[in-house]
């Protein structure tokens, strides 16, 4: 019996044990996060209003005051079983980083005390050595240092044996830059929010202080028993299946999206709401995906800060529990060919101090009149800025990903549904026409038609959907940390507001009259982006075609896309806006270019892995089998005098000459992947990008097929590596 077989035997649900937590989520809800009316009820009323001026005017509170919340916050911490702190921030590797330190404090001779000081709360500062830096430190230069982000709750993360509170901070190096992915999301809310307070002040919005994005990212994953993820080592250090034939069985009777979700992966969501919601995570929604064993959960909306931290916690917290239940959570955004890989919908919006949603329009003509002003600053951000987005999303994952019939191509767009379409086609025309009268608001200004509150449908093939209220970034990947993607969304948009309300000032230099003034620059920006909405099928070939006589990029390749991050007039925009200097931004496309690399690299030399320890081994194993009842059967006819078909004795020769060539291809193409490793050493980082994208990926792919035809012939008792139709279809 193989190893798989083993490994099939072994698969069960296991025995937990229940946690009793109260019935109600409200009664529990962030109980692990020192909230804001957890810090209200530890610390002094004068304290407490001066922390809330920092978050909203952004007025430091003093040392003492800083003094008075970390003693609050360790005394919380130690109540509920704290023992260690850790400053939890988020390096440029994508994932989450910390270094423990312990509250104690020596005092004698054998004795300790607990204590955390407003100077430990605020600055922490670990080796930055050893962290991807992209040029910005030097290699002896080890110093970083950790900075308190108050507007992030701090909270406890708990293992079996004890407890460590978390405080979310930024990351920056010893001259000051951003060697994280939080600094510059920060940065580029600020500056979103001081274009938008502009714009609103010429709609007479006097009163708005802030005004900031907020974030629902809908996360898509895969499950696997852990029997089967141990014996592939494709899945241990990829991520993803780099071999592997389909299942007979895959996606395409569309049984699984939405369908009953099995007891033991629904035990395992259990575990991951209690755990999320003591953090303080609004997760809503939970279902099974379109693929076999692929699942999703989704949030309610929060400020984008916290969204991208309560995100990188929700992935934390999906790996840490699915273990629990002897399952494997993947992130990757394609770890099985052939069937939907997984992506993560960055809803995006934007909200006022005042609770108003400004992409919403509103029960009055001046609140419609300001939708539309907002609508088309995003437009023109997309218009004018999507190498950006595309490049906010360039990573090897989504290189899979991208442009299959399964999510956004790498051509970037905007649907808009039909009655908003309409409504813009008829703003740029100047006409007016009937749309339709079901919930409809009057925007009382000439020119205009009515329109509905609610005129979205949802366009599952747009990179770049309004979906009422709200924009879908759907090219996101599953894996991705969004701060990302969020930082590039709002910096666009606060140059495009920022020249939104200059052209209004412009026009009311000409026109006294505000809402023809308006009306004009709105019609004009329509005018300007038409080429940026389609309205149909983005998965068509008519589409490519379309987009291209339309002028919009269509970028495939990691490589490529980060272009746009080192681009001039890109640069500028990020310096105008002090969101990443120009050496943060090229530090950044160096990282990233060097991780795609890296992460190819992983691959190759795991496929060669997996092809001379696993594949080829098998493969002989099964030509060995074909050689020897051919000579047996050639010796039964010669000596024994056997009739046998010609045909029959011919197509066994057929088959065994087949199942050689392909034993001979995979090696053949193994030894010629090494060569082409070999020789990308020798190049600089960014032509061996170009290398692995067009050379090195389709020599994988080809590996892969002949791969792939071998486990389709082999015997099942000697293929020991976990088939499709095994992982994607457990108990």
């Amino acid at each position: 019996m193989g190893l798989r077989q083993d490994a099939l035997l072994n698969i069960k649900g296991i025995d937990l044990e229940k946690n009793v937590l109260p019935k109600k989520v409200s009664s529990y809800f962030g109980e692990n996060t020192f909230s804001m009316e957890n810090m209200r009820k530890h610390i002094s009323k004068e304290t407490f209003e001066a922390f809330k001026r920092w978050l909203n005017e952004g007025k430091t509170i003093s040392l003492e005051q800083a003094d008075e919340i970390a003693n609050a916050m360790k005394d919380w911490a130690i109540s509920r079983g704290v023992t260690y702190y850790t400053h939890w921030f988020q390096p440029m590797t994508g994932l989450t980083a910390e270094k423990h330190d312990s509250f104690i404090s020596i005092t004698g001779p054998g004795k300790v005390i607990e204590k955390f000081s407003g100077n430990k709360l605020i600055q922490g500062e670990p080796d930055a050595s050893s962290f991807p830096s992209g040029g910005i430190r030097a290699t002896f230069e080890a110093r970083g240092y950790t900075a308190w982000d108050p507007s992030s709750p701090a909270f406890i993360i708990e293992s079996k044996f004890g407890k460590t509170l978390c405080i979310p901070t930024i990351f920056i190096s010893y001259h000051g830059e951003a060697l994280d992915k939080k600094l510059p999301l920060l940065r580029s809310d600020e500056a979103l929010s001081k274009a938008a307070i502009n714009l609103l002040k010429l709609f007479g919005r006097k009163d708005v202080k802030k005004v900031f994005s907020t974030c629902g990212p809908e996360q898509e994953y895969f499950l696997i028993d852990k029997n089967y993820y141990n014996l592939r080592q494709d899945l241990l250090l990829a991520g993803r299946t780099l071999v592997g034939a389909p299942s007979p069985k895959g996606q395409q009777l569309e049984d699984q999206y939405f369908g009953t979700i099995k007891e033991r992966v629904v035990n395992f969501m259990f575990e991951v709401a209690e755990e999320a919601y003591k953090l303080g995570i609004p997760l809503m929604t939970r279902h099974n995906e379109v693929a076999p064993h692929q699942y999703e959960f989704a949030p309610i909306f929060e400020e984008s800060n916290i969204a991208a931290d309560h995100n990188q916690l929700l992935m934390e917290l999906m790996k840490k529990v699915a273990l629990r239940h002897n399952l494997v959570c993947l992130l990757h955004e394609k770890p099985f060919a052939g069937i939907n890989g997984s992506g993560k919908h960055l809803n995006w919006s934007l909200a006022d101090d005042k609770g108003n949603n400004l992409l919403n329009p509103g029960e009055t003509p001046e609140d419609n009149l300001q939708f539309l002003a907002v609508l088309a600053a995003v437009l023109r951000a997309v218009y004018n800025h999507s190498d950006l987005l595309r490049a906010s999303v360039a990573m090897a994952g989504n290189e899979h990903r991208l442009g299959a019939n399964e999510a956004p191509p790498a051509i970037i767009s905007v649907f808009l549904g039909e009655q908003l379409s309409k409504i813009l086609d008829m703003i740029e025309k100047g006409v007016k026409n009937k749309v339709s009268k079901r919930a409809v608001i009057d925007l009382g200004i000439a020119r205009l038609p009515k329109f509905n509150k609610d005129m979205t449908d949802r366009n599952r093939t747009s990179p770049f959907a309004f979906t009422g209220a709200k924009f879908e970034f759907r090219a996101v990947g599953s894996s991705q940390n969004i701060s990302t993607p969020i930082t590039m969304i709002n910096t666009i948009i606060a140059e495009s507001l920022d020249y939104v309300a200059q052209e209004i000032g412009k026009a009311l230099s000409k026109n006294k009259d505000f809402n023809s003034a308006v009306m004009q620059v709105i019609a004009r920006v329509i005018k300007e982006t038409r080429d940026v909405r389609f309205e149909g099928n983005n998965y068509a070939e008519e589409w490519l075609k379309e987009a291209k006589r339309r002028g919009l990029p269509n970028v495939a390749a990691t490589y490529e896309a980060l272009e746009a991050l080192i681009e001039k007039d890109n640069i500028a925009l990020f310096e105008k806006y002090k969101v990443f200097s120009k050496e943060e931004i090229v530090a950044r496309y160096h990282i990233w270019i060097h991780l795609y690399n890296l992460t190819l690299e992983i691959e190759a030399h795991t496929l060669n892995e997996m092809v001379n320890s696993c594949v080829v081994p098998a493969g002989l194993k099964y030509q060995k089998l074909l050689s020897d009842n051919l000579q047996v059967i050639t010796t039964l006819k010669k000596g024994a005098g056997i009739k046998l078909e010609v045909a029959a004795v011919n197509d066994l020769k057929s088959h065994l000459a087949d199942v050689s060539a392909k034993i001979y291809y995979v090696r053949r193409n193994a030894r010629e992947m090494l060569g082409l490793l070999e020789k990308a050493t020798k190049v600089s980082d960014e032509k061996r990008a170009k290398l692995y994208f067009e050379e090195l990926k389709p020599l994988m792919e080809h590996i892969r097929k002949h791969v792939d035809d071998l486990e389709l012939v082999v015997s099942d008792d000697s293929w020991d590596l976990p088939k499709y139709r095994e992982m994607l279809f457990i108990k």
